[in-house]
């Protein structure tokens, strides 16, 4: 058994002095108090916050790689590098390809999931199939040639073998009610992104499912977009659904470059913890020297910049994050003034519980999967813990063990 030291985050509170008992791949319990229980292995971290491992459920690349390039190394050089971020399960996110491109993304995915390791990185908790499905004038960094409307005989072979949890497409496109229903029937997240949908679009699409707009103000329709579109009267647009539906969620790139502070602020007052993700949508110029990179496939892909704060493409607006989460969790605990908590729960608990993972990860409790991080008092990663397995960072200096305690019995934590 592990017993891991300090001020434990739960979705609710901060526990500020308590232990994290492992056993095996599983947390055993949370107790009040620091001694270890008898013949356990104490590693602790009386300093730092102790707090479940992140969750991103939009994230592209890293580490000079990108999950388009689709191969087994490529995964897993990505996965290496968000856990060293604190991320400790992602998805993921597809781009505008090719369908040979997709299913090769897709496939390599699935079989480091299916053998995966702790060695391998972060955990991959399904395939976010984000691209091609999207508005002709929402690409963003996206490949332009890779752009499509979904039919059918197309998308229906993504969906074989639940290998996709998220599945994002426009509203607008013609066939996204067809792929709606397909993702609704798979029990995935169906989120629209890339749109520039109207109040009328989205409330047909909620009609077949969809309950998640990805990257709040990027890419996404505003009523001037939907005018220029639509024309008069003026529409509601994606912005004022989500806001309206209490029923919706939606996530913000906190990297400091996408969205000012008082956006952040406004979407967590706005929205709360529990309808608000943190996501990275990072491209494979994270933890890379600023320079030029390709979006998506190391061949075909977009070609973009990275000046070490965010990728761009020069002239025509930003290009995804080259952050991890672990950079999201600082500047939403900077720019917003959230208690620590629900900072944390944007980044684990909520997009766990999005994506129907809860029940295994997401939060410090008995029985879920021992998936930790340990951040300094400035919310900076010390160490990562994944399946009871202590995978970056170091053991803490003061880590002893196995020791017998004292008498006194510890006080159980009960997770609210």
């Amino acid at each position: 058994m592990i017993c891991i030291t300090g001020s434990l985050v739960l979705p609710d509170r901060i526990i500020e002095c308590g232990s994290v008992l492992v056993a095996g791949e599983k947390i055993q319990k949370l107790v009040r108090g620091s001694k270890p229980p008898r013949g356990a292995l104490q590693l602790d971290f009386r300093d730092c916050y102790v707090a479940p491992g992140f969750i991103d459920i939009h994230v592209h690349g890293g580490a000079g790689a990108d999950y388009m390039d689709g191969d087994e190394a490529a995964v897993r050089q990505v996965n290496r590098a968000h856990l060293r971020h604190g991320t400790t399960t992602l998805f993921p996110t597809t781009t505008t390809a090719s369908p040979d491109q997709i299913r090769a993304m897709i496939e390599a995915c699935a079989k480091v999931q299916k053998h995966w390791t702790p060695a391998d990185g972060a955990r991959i908790g399904g395939v976010h199939l984000y691209g091609p499905y999207f508005a002709p004038n929402k690409l963003g960094c996206h490949p332009r040639l890779g752009r499509r409307d979904p039919k059918p005989e197309e998308f229906r072979r993504y969906f074989r073998g639940n290998r996709v949890r998220i599945a994002t497409c426009a509203a607008e496109l013609t066939g996204a009610a067809a792929f709606y229903r397909l993702a609704r029937h798979k029990n995935c997240l169906i989120t629209c992104g890339h749109s520039d949908a109207s109040w009328p679009e989205m409330e047909a699409a909620f009609r077949q499912g969809v309950r998640h707009v990805d990257h709040f103000w990027c890419a996404m329709s505003s009523v001037p977009s939907v005018r220029a579109r639509l024309g008069t009267p003026m529409r509601g647009s994606m912005e004022q659904f989500v806001l309206a539906h209490p029923e919706m969620s939606t996530e913000v790139i906190a990297d400091g470059e996408h969205l000012a502070p008082e956006l952040l602020n406004y979407a967590y007052r706005m929205l709360g913890p529990d309808r608000l993700c943190l996501v990275t949508d990072a491209n494979r110029a994270l933890d890379m020297p600023p320079g030029r990179y390709r979006f998506g496939h190391r061949d075909t892909g977009t070609w973009f910049e990275s000046n070490g704060r965010v990728g761009f493409l020069p002239g025509k607006g930003l290009a995804s994050s080259v952050v991890g989460l672990d950079f999201m969790v600082r500047t939403m605990a900077r720019d917003t003034g959230a208690p620590l908590p629900e900072i944390i729960r944007m980044a684990t608990l909520t997009p766990a519980r999005l994506t129907g993972i809860a029940h295994q990860t997401g939060s410090l409790a008995e029985g879920k999967q021992a998936d930790l991080v340990v951040l300094t008092k400035q919310l900076e990663v010390k160490s990562v813990m994944v399946a009871g397995k202590l995978v970056h960072g170091t053991p803490p200096a003061g880590a002893v063990g196995p020791a017998r305690p004292k008498s006194n019995k510890p006080t159980l934590i009960r997770a609210r």
